[in-house]
């Protein structure tokens, strides 16, 4: 049964994926509690301040990178870097998105990353994300529960139980009101979200969302259920973490990176230059020169949090026969031959001490030799920066799905150990 910290960190992780629709939310959210604990948020194109005794905070785009620097760090100093992403599959507008046929009011979209369609079907769907304007800012827009893709009745598709599959072009478009297409405004919609004038819009970068808020339930209340835990249920341990770090011999950082769900290349990915940029910032400020700046990244760790699969009872033979770990059970040590995750022994040994430190058991987790493994930020840190990186996350099931389950507790132990990793306690 869930202790009630670990009730309270759940129900407290509910109220930031309702705050937390779009990338961009997300990374709005995790600046806001930062600010709130006393980050100082800094522009990337001003001067920064000396670093020492210092919390800060940076957003590019969807992504945000804080970091608190002890009063007696040196241009040697290593950092633990805690890494995550921003983004989840889903449905993106295209142009021109306002649609429809028949009568019908539509949204017209495109993929995003790899959903399971099919979880997208009969659910009630926000829109969210960046509006960029007129005079070159950008504002955030969340509507409430404004589409829906409606499932075919079984009447008219008797194979359903069978065999569904969507047509990503012509079965994956939302309904979101009755009428004719040139008599509606989709985008006016989310203008009116934002309180702005929908002329004013020059650009978006908009995504569907599940309306619906996360849940515990279960017996002894050992479940929760809501959409994007991949990967916000990371974002917020670290988030959590990071706020209450008192690190001593190291940088504590928190990396939350976009667009990992397609591919990370992007100047807010895992790919791209973000943390390479604030790292060599950071040191700069710190005195270090080319030699200290290598010395203190020799040093350094970084752990790659994003969820993985969990043992699923009505598929026993799509996982490992022996490498089980199930929802409840402890956080996951990510493991993978080919370096799709970027786990080593002196990992798996780094990552086991934390877990004890913090007072939490640890699972780890394989794929199955026949069923192909997924990948993560973490590879794509160890490449770019050649610091020592350790895969990990919580287990779920319905990855992928509009909607995810996880356990209670994993979510709670996840941000203990994040708490030890950046030398603050086990709250």
């Amino acid at each position: 049964m869930p202790t009630a910290d670990a009730l309270a960190h759940a129900h407290d992780l509910a109220d930031f994926v309702a705050a937390s629709p779009s990338s961009f939310h997300a990374a709005a959210e995790v600046a806001r509690r930062l600010t709130d604990a006393g980050f100082e948020p800094l522009a990337e194109d001003a001067a920064w301040p000396a670093q020492p005794g210092g919390r800060y905070l940076v957003v590019r785009d969807g992504a945000v990178i804080a970091w608190v620097v002890p009063a007696d760090a040196a241009s040697a100093t290593p950092v633990r870097i805690f890494g995550a992403h921003s983004d989840s599959p889903a449905l993106k507008l295209k142009p021109k998105p306002t649609t429809g046929r028949l009568g019908w009011l539509q949204a017209g979209v495109e993929i995003y990353g790899g959903p399971i369609l099919a979880s997208w079907l009969d659910r009630e769907l926000r829109l969210a994300g960046r509006l960029v304007l007129d005079d070159g800012t950008a504002a955030l827009a969340a509507t409430g529960p404004l589409l829906r893709l409606p499932q075919l009745a079984i009447h008219l598709n008797r194979d359903v139980n069978d065999h569904l599959a969507l047509d990503k072009q012509g079965q994956t478009q939302p309904v979101w009101g009755l009428g004719a297409a040139d008599s509606a405004d989709l985008l006016g919609e989310l203008a009116a979200s934002a309180g702005i004038a929908p002329d004013r819009i020059r650009g978006y970068d908009v995504v569907t969302a599940d309306a619906a808020r996360g849940a515990v339930f279960g017996k002894d209340d050992v479940f929760f259920a809501s959409g994007r835990l991949d990967d916000l249920a990371s974002v917020h341990a670290g988030t959590v973490a990071l706020a209450a770090a008192d690190p001593a011999d190291h940088i504590a950082m928190l990396a939350v990176f976009d667009h990992e769900e397609v591919g990370s290349e992007t100047r807010s990915g895992a790919a791209g230059p973000f943390l390479a940029d604030v790292l060599e910032r950071v040191q700069l400020a710190l005195g270090a020169d080319r030699e200290q700046q290598l010395r203190a990244l020799a040093a350094s760790w970084c752990v790659s949090s994003d969820v993985g699969h969990s043992v699923h009872p009505n598929f026993p033979d799509k996982h490992d026969p022996v490498v089980q770990p199930v929802l409840g059970s402890g956080p996951i040590l990510k493991i993978n031959a080919n370096q799709r995750y970027a786990t080593d022994g002196i990992g798996a040994s780094a990552w086991n001490g934390w877990c004890e430190a913090a007072g939490v058991a640890s699972q780890e987790f394989v794929s199955n030799n026949a069923v192909p493994c997924g990948s993560t930020i973490g590879p794509i840190t160890a490449t770019r920066l050649g610091i020592r990186t350790v895969d990990v996350g919580i287990p779920i099931l319905s990855m992928h799905s509009a909607r995810e389950l996880a356990g209670v507790t994993d979510l709670h132990d996840l941000a203990r150990v994040a708490g030890v990793f950046f030398g603050g306690d086990a709250r």
